[in-house]
């Protein structure tokens, strides 16, 4: 019987306050040393990663805007990129799909498992792909949107990136229908 080949799933931004949600997928053609979570990882440690994965891998990054996740919801995204990765990979037999985390957003034949990030090569790989593809993001709209300090946090809800927000309010590239407990309302209303 043929082992079954296994497609890691991950993404990188979703608890962010501005910029993209991305998602990968990765089947690992060989074993490449030092996989992990991408967040265990220094930046130069994951940029050589991603080198080697995208050498050494059959993958897909995908991502979604701010504005798809204000419109349409971060779970509708996050879904939708499931089933975008599903058909991607469907000309493969034998094949599982591995998301990381405890839901797979109602998408028949995606597996998941809490921490599949640090246990599975495949989804660590995924990790490290779907985070260099949002940092390198964030780091180009740094020098657009400069008031932000996007290079140092990517968008998530730093201490800065907080204060800056209370300073400047929102950029296009904020997540609007997201809240903060810090504020009484909206983040952006």
């Amino acid at each position: 019987m043929d082992h079954k080949k296994l497609i890691g799933i991950d993404e990188a931004g979703r608890g962010a306050l501005a910029g993209p949600l991305f998602m990968a997928a990765c089947l690992l053609n060989k074993n490449i040393a030092g996989l992990k979570d991408s967040k265990a990882l220094s930046a130069t440690q994951r940029k050589k990663l991603f080198t080697l994965i995208k050498e050494n891998s059959s993958f897909l990054i995908l991502a979604f805007s701010n504005k798809q996740i204000d419109e349409k919801g971060l779970s509708y995204c996050l879904q939708t990129g499931l089933k975008i990765i599903l058909k991607h990979f469907s000309s493969m037999q034998n094949t599982e799909f591995l998301f990381d985390g405890n839901t797979n957003f109602k998408v028949q034949g995606i597996k998941t498992l809490i921490k599949a990030d640090t246990l599975v090569p495949e989804v660590s790989a995924a990790s490290i792909l779907a985070k260099v593809s949002r940092d390198e993001v964030m780091i180009h709209l740094d020098s657009k949107y400069q008031n932000y300090g996007f290079k140092q946090h990517k968008g998530y809800a730093s201490k800065a990136h907080i204060e800056a927000l209370r300073v400047c309010k929102e950029s296009e590239i904020h997540r609007s229908s997201f809240k903060l407990k810090c504020f009484e309302r909206s983040l952006f209303d």
